[in-house]
């Protein structure tokens, strides 16, 4: 993929600003979101809409040509467990500065969105589960073989289906956050992209320790493969981290001035 992507994390429905502002069609929040967003360096911002299970085609499409008239039709990841709304979002997104990510897939009762990205010719988020977090990294790499034979029979680029692990929260389950490196290590080795939700790790966390795990974390999986993540890119620290990592990975070019690039 060469340079890492950041998928801006921050308009979302669990979010009271935002969750108030869907509700009432107020674009102001969801502008001003998404303007820093962008600001900081994010490639893709994920609108994460909730459920929506009665109004989610038209609140989808609303937010979907919301952003990107305002903002040079810039390129999003549609955020929904509502399948009708990512596709009615589908209908109306312009891709001329990029794909449309459909978050997301899994190997169980969202397998068919693999289908819509087949069909739409859009990027899928592909979940290494069925239900709920796999036992081990046999199990992640089964769902994540299933899902890749979806998606080429139905004549998807294997490089449009970018292959989550599940990023985990630290605080309880810290014994298996090498076994996600491994797993991100594992998929990368087959020549596949990778993302995942990054904030998972440090919640729970003291905010003033938040940026330096998540940061920790992303140097560890870029090592090991990670070509993308949804992540907060209003982050100084976590930014500076992935444009660093890029750097020693040699993905973007050295120069002095690479942090305000």
């Amino acid at each position: 993929m060469g340079k890492f992507i950041v998928i801006g994390e921050r308009i979302h429905c669990i979010s009271p600003v935002i969750r108030k502002a869907l509700s009432e069609r107020d674009p102001g929040p969801i502008l001003r979101r998404a303007k820093e967003q962008i600001e900081a360096g994010a490639q893709y911002i994920d609108v994460n809409i909730g459920p929506a299970e009665s109004d989610g085609e038209e609140l989808m499409q609303w937010i979907v040509k919301l952003l990107q008239e305002n903002f040079d039709n810039v390129p999003l990841s549609l955020d929904t467990v509502n399948s009708k709304a990512i596709e009615a979002g589908l209908k109306v997104y312009d891709r001329s500065k990029g794909k449309p990510i459909i978050n997301s897939a899994n190997a169980g009762d969202r397998i068919t969105n693999i289908d819509m990205a087949a069909e739409y010719d859009a990027i899928v988020l592909a979940l290494c589960s069925k239900e709920g977090i796999p036992a081990d990294n046999d199990e992640r790499m089964l769902y994540c073989q299933e899902m890749l034979e979806r998606g080429m029979s139905l004549g998807m680029d294997p490089m449009d289906m970018w292959f989550d692990p599940l990023f985990l929260v630290i605080k309880g389950m810290q014994d298996k956050q090498t076994e996600v490196l491994e797993a991100i290590n594992l998929i990368s080795q087959m020549g596949l992209n990778t993302t995942g939700g990054l904030s998972n790790v440090s919640n729970g966390m003291p905010k003033h320790i938040r940026p330096i795990m998540d940061s920790a974390m992303i140097a560890m999986a870029m090592q090991c493969g990670l070509t993308s993540a949804i992540a907060n890119p209003c982050d100084q620290r976590l930014m500076e981290t992935i444009k660093s990592c890029d750097i020693i990975k040699n993905n973007t070019l050295y120069a002095d001035s690479y942090l305000e690039l």
